[in-house]
């Protein structure tokens, strides 16, 4: 006999099924009464201002165990995903000021563990106003809200550690071959792949954590996988229009000049923020789904600012 959570997951993944076109379309609209492009930019922006002091403090916690040039490997290896084409940039700003972490000192870097924690205090504020369901029956202290984001770069730095020793033995197995029926056979197309598929799970894993976290109240693990796969892989394919479109059709050096890595960070990390948001939106349209059989959205809900 099929488990009871099962029928009824079953059952209300069936209109999802019978009409998916239907149920993007409603998350869709739903995404844009929450004004989610507007909740985007805000999070793109935190975003820009916490990514730099998050790497330094990042890099610099790390380095007493693994060497700090095989670390920026990794980053920039990584944040390719995140910020097509402009990697090396960060990277390259990154490494120059470890070059002279000597003038770092204690108030500096209270500031930067501070502004690392913006990007993901905002997140949680915007995510709010996706689940505005959630609120009247769960609620989240004051306390935990503040604590969240520096646990949050606490676990990054820990999965950046273990990416980085995963990474390299990757990349030892790619420079080894195996001789087979009197042919030798190189392993670098194996460790290729294998170094894509670590990427893209551990982008998947990432999503899923914040959807598990963010949002008030508990949120079950199959939701927070569902949004944190259709995030990841809309973002697969934009990241990779982006790459052919910086390549090849922009002209945005020619516009911006000095402005042009600053602009494009910008502007990556606003589509990754509007794709992480409705990969929430999506969530929150399934658990709609669930409560009522139904996607549509709720008429006349009241604004943003009054649900911040």
């Amino acid at each position: 006999m099929t488990p009871r959570p099962l029928r009824q997951a079953a059952r209300h993944a069936a209109p999802l099924l019978r009409h998916p076109v239907r149920f993007i379309w409603d998350a869709l609209k739903a995404f844009r009464a929450n004004q989610g492009l507007l909740l985007a930019g805000a999070v793109a922006y935190y975003a820009l201002l916490s990514i730099v002091p998050l790497l330094i403090v990042s890099v610099i916690a790390l380095s007493h165990f693994i060497d700090q040039r095989e670390l920026l490997m990794t980053i920039g290896r990584y944040l390719e995903w995140l910020l097509p084409g402009q990697s090396k940039a960060v990277v390259q700003e990154l490494s120059n000021f470890l070059d002279h972490r000597d003038v770092l000192g204690p108030v500096l870097l209270v500031t930067m563990i501070f502004f690392s924690s913006l990007a993901f205090t905002v997140l949680e504020a915007a995510m709010t106003v996706i689940f505005h369901h959630r609120k009247s029956t769960h609620r989240r202290h004051a306390l935990l809200s503040v604590v969240m984001p520096y646990v949050y770069i606490l676990c990054l730095c820990v999965g950046l550690l273990l990416v980085t020793v995963v990474s390299g033995a990757l990349q030892l197995i790619g420079q080894s071959s195996v001789d087979l029926f009197g042919r030798s056979w190189s392993l670098s197309g194996v460790s290729g792949v294998l170094l894509y598929l670590l990427g893209l799970g551990g982008e998947i894993f990432m999503l899923t954590s914040l959807y598990l976290v963010m949002p008030v109240g508990r949120l079950s693990l199959h939701h927070a996988l569902l949004g944190g796969i259709t995030a990841a892989l809309l973002w697969e394919v934009t990241r990779r229009i982006l790459v052919w479109y910086f390549s090849s059709l922009s002209q945005v050096n020619v516009v911006y000049g000095s402005l042009t890595t600053a602009i494009v960070v910008l502007l990556s990390l606003e589509i990754a923020a509007t794709l992480v948001l409705f990969g929430a939106q999506v969530i929150s349209q399934y658990e709609r789904l669930e409560r009522t059989g139904s996607t549509e959205p709720i008429e006349g809900r009241i604004g943003v600012a009054d649900d911040a």
